[in-house]
């Protein structure tokens, strides 16, 4: 699934590519489940003669503004895509919705698995009102990251996933964070010290910050992996530390790394580098 850097990279794509100032001239959706909100003959309803005024992202989601004060979010779930195709271009039969624009071009989107959801909504808290703060932003402070994880008793990678809690991050940058910041995925939140949060912290901004200077993650070569707006594969692959490398030697320690199953999730860890939390001893039984 496409997590904050990839989502980051087509949105940079949409706006090289001179989606905003474009007036969209009709719709068609070919998968009407896609939409979320509205019905589909309303979304096309509304959507036809606006021009699109902006192009963001909140988390994992892409945000659209619309001259009609109207927005539009996109989640590519696990196998979205987003692209331009001159009008007329022979449709892909994965292609669900099509926006044909003023300029002679369509923004089409194409979805394998039809996973992917799209919202129009006079609101955006409507659809992105539950995210937690945006890990990039200022306002994503060490301080507080470790009240946020005293405030659960969870294990860190599930909490981390939690998109109410942090937003944007997904499994591959989870691993990678904690690997960074050298902590175990089963550690408990509350007993994360402060000094192991700041470390987090800066761990999980440098990952991102990774991820979109590579042009997100592109594991594999089949057509359902990532692929930018302009069909490029990601680079950050190629420098992941832990994701997918199980029986590689940990970069730090050399030590083979292994993989887990944690919140049913997929997880690879260093065990030197990240050593598993102490269980604790059970009480002695209370004297008869």
């Amino acid at each position: 699934m496409p997590e904050l850097p990839e989502v980051e990279t087509v949105v940079r794509g949409l706006r090289h590519g001179g989606l905003i100032g474009r007036r969209v001239q009709s719709v068609t959706v070919h998968w009407p489940r896609t939409i979320a909100m509205p019905s589909a003959a309303e979304f096309s309803r509304r959507l036809a003669g606006t021009c699109i005024t902006a192009v963001t992202r909140r988390a994992k989601y892409i945000v659209m503004t619309l001259s009609s004060t109207d927005i539009i979010t996109v989640h590519l779930r696990m196998t979205g895509k987003l692209l331009f195709a001159r009008t007329g271009a022979p449709r892909n039969p994965h292609e669900h919705i099509i926006l044909a624009l003023d300029d002679g071009r369509e923004l089409r989107f194409h979805d394998t698995r039809k996973f992917g959801r799209w919202h129009l909504v006079s609101d955006a808290t409507q659809v992105l009102g539950h995210l937690g703060p945006e890990p990039l932003s200022a306002a994503f402070t060490p301080a507080i990251l470790a009240a946020t994880l005293r405030r659960h008793r969870r294990m860190l990678k599930p909490l981390l996933l939690d998109q109410t809690v942090v937003a944007g991050l997904g499994n591959i940058y989870v691993d990678e964070a904690l690997w960074e910041a050298a902590l175990h995925p089963c550690q408990s939140t509350h007993a994360v010290t402060t000094e192991q949060a700041a470390r987090l912290h800066a761990a999980i901004r440098t990952v991102l910050q990774r991820g979109i200077r590579s042009q997100g993650t592109t594991l594999g070569s089949g057509a359902t992996n990532f692929y930018s707006v302009a069909g490029r594969r990601g680079r950050n692959q190629d420098g992941l530390m832990v994701f997918r490398r199980t029986g590689d030697p940990c970069p730090r320690c050399q030590t083979p790394i292994q993989r887990l199953v944690v919140g049913q999730r997929s997880t690879h860890v260093c065990p030197v580098c990240q050593p598993p939390p102490r269980r604790r001893k059970p009480a002695p039984p209370a004297p008869h």
